[in-house]
């Protein structure tokens, strides 16, 4: 086939360093948002949305076909820990060290978008903990507790 074609899509989740909610000005959030979201399509990854809270975000894009999802995370959080640190006057900000990426199917991308849309009200009732958990549980992603929070 002459022609390489692909059409991936990811959800991708990361926390902030021991979860604290370095993220909680909306106004900052929103624009590391807009942010995070123009790193994707500078790396050939363009997202769909990018959302999340004070600790956390989410990403759904579409994963381009030379793109490795640990270099695109590697480089979400490189770049976007740089803008939070000079922006958001955050000098002691750091992501956690994990990640996690987790397939959408296309007939899915509706759902999982009105999902990362929704984050504020959702997380009102649940945890980062719980919603991580819940994700693996959903998606049959293997994890061991002991190594999931930093």
């Amino acid at each position: 086939m002459p022609q390489s074609l692909a059409q991936i899509y990811v959800h991708i989740v990361f926390s902030t360093k021991r979860r604290q909610p370095f993220l909680r000005d909306k106004a900052v959030r929103e624009e590391l948002h807009s942010y995070l979201g123009g790193t994707c399509r500078n790396l050939d990854s363009p997202a769909l949305i990018v959302g999340g809270v004070s600790d956390h975000v989410h990403l759904l894009c579409r994963l381009g076909k030379r793109t490795a999802p640990a270099d695109l995370v590697r480089d979400l959080k490189r770049e976007s820990s740089k803008w939070v640190k000079d922006r958001a006057s955050e000098p002691t900000f750091y992501w956690q060290d994990g990640y996690g990426a987790f397939s959408v199917g296309a007939r899915e991308l509706s759902a999982v978008t009105a999902y990362i849309a929704d984050q504020e009200a959702h997380h009102a009732t649940e945890s980062f903990q719980d919603e991580l958990r819940a994700i693996c549980a959903e998606t049959n992603t293997p994890y061991d507790e002991r190594y999931m929070w930093d």
